[in-house]
């Protein structure tokens, strides 16, 4: 009987797997015990307490740049929030502005003009090959010597671009602009399912419908019609020059801007290179066939080329949403207030609880990341090619 459980244990392999799993799970969890027990007892020897009772204590700084209303007197909770909606705000809007940049400069690789194809080669290969570090620092150099207020450049009446930023006209929402919004939740649910009936009608058929037209005017003129049903609930403050400042409206601060262009910029080249590696991915015989129906070149790589491309594409393109969240971090280097800079690095210091913050900061870094990797994950089985099982 024991030798035939120890043939399995050696010889089984699902069994033998098994045990070795179990065994480093154990060794790990043990080390970890061990490691936070030697850690608590070094901390009490110091007299260092721990725990998350400072979350509600006074922060005693301030932050220049919140999306939210915050004052030295608010939290350090508070400061945290802010922090992360800082970090998710430079994140999704710098991915945004990537994808289109590395689509863009992607395909314009492949382009059979030789100014636009080399022009894009020497930005990937330069932009690649300098740290992203370097690149945030350099944009926000260029930003802050702008000129300064009293020479503010004005634009559009009421934009004006200074060394403290970009001051636009600021919307006040007004009774009744609620409605308006729920009118464009209401048309982006209902052009999906429209899209997707139309889709099965078209494939059932054959009949192509102008899919992108339709959507696009319902969107578009759905929040409209509401717009002006409602009265027009909508008025803006605009900046108005005042002594040393501009007072009212909204600021768009150098520290944003050249995070967001220093990263998106940095990130694109990366993305430019998976997308046109995706498209080189397909067979020329797919676009040498399209090119023989008569379909023009932009519907070609449209409809033909990019749909197949993009099952190639996904998995590194995800990697590099990561990346980009990961490195809105370096915001440090040039005082813009994201997660690392406020949290966790002045609440850090007033407070000197560096192990429960890092715990923090770290966990809501993996948060984030696993979120993006998720959605990214459920696009790309989307995407795939389905066969027959």
């Amino acid at each position: 009987m024991q030798i035939n459980l120890i043939r399995k244990l050696i010889f089984d392999e699902k069994i033998r797997s098994l045990v070795i799993q179990t065994l480093v799970i154990g060794f790990f969890a043990l080390l970890v015990y061990s490691i936070s027990q030697t850690t608590a007892y070094n901390l009490e020897k110091r007299g260092i307490g721990t725990g998350f009772e400072f979350l509600g204590m006074s922060a005693g700084y301030d932050i220049s740049f919140s999306m939210i209303e915050f004052t030295s007197k608010d939290t350090h909770l508070r400061a945290y929030y802010v922090g992360v909606i800082n970090t998710l705000l430079v994140s999704v809007f710098g991915i945004i502005l990537a994808t289109i940049l590395g689509f863009l400069v992607g395909i314009i690789r492949l382009s059979s003009n030789w100014l636009f194809r080399n022009v894009a080669y020497v930005y990937v290969e330069f932009t690649r090959n300098v740290p992203v570090l370097l690149q945030i620092i350099l944009w926000y150099s260029i930003l802050i010597h702008l000129p300064k207020i009293k020479q503010a450049i004005q634009f559009f009446e009421y934009f004006y671009l200074s060394n403290r930023g970009l001051y636009s006209p600021a919307p006040i929402f007004k009774e009744g602009f609620s409605i308006v919004t729920w009118s464009f939740i209401l048309a982006v649910v209902f052009s999906f399912f429209l899209r997707r009936y139309l889709k099965n009608k078209q494939n059932q058929t054959g009949r192509q419908f102008p899919i992108f037209s339709i959507i696009s005017a319902i969107i578009i003129f759905t929040p409209v019609v509401f717009f002006y049903i409602m009265g027009m609930p909508l008025e803006f403050e605009h900046p108005v020059l005042k002594g040393f400042n501009f007072v009212g409206g909204m600021v768009i601060r150098p520290e944003f801007a050249g995070m967001l262009l220093g990263l998106s910029i940095y990130t694109a080249a990366f993305i430019s290179e998976t997308v046109r590696s995706g498209i080189i991915a397909v067979s020329k015989g797919q676009r040498e066939a399209s090119q023989a129906l008569g379909l023009k070149s932009s519907l070609v790589m449209r409809l033909i080329i990019i749909p197949q491309a993009l099952r190639v594409i996904i998995p590194p393109l995800t990697s590099q949403f990561l990346n980009l969240t990961k490195n809105s971090s370096l915001g440090i280097a040039i005082g813009y207030s994201d997660l690392v800079h406020g949290f966790g690095g002045i609440s850090l210091n007033q407070t000197g609880k560096a192990i429960e913050i890092m715990l923090i900061v770290m966990v809501t870094y993996l948060i984030m990341s696993l979120t993006i990797s998720l959605l990214m994950n459920l696009y790309n089985r989307k995407v795939q090619f389905k066969g027959n099982a």
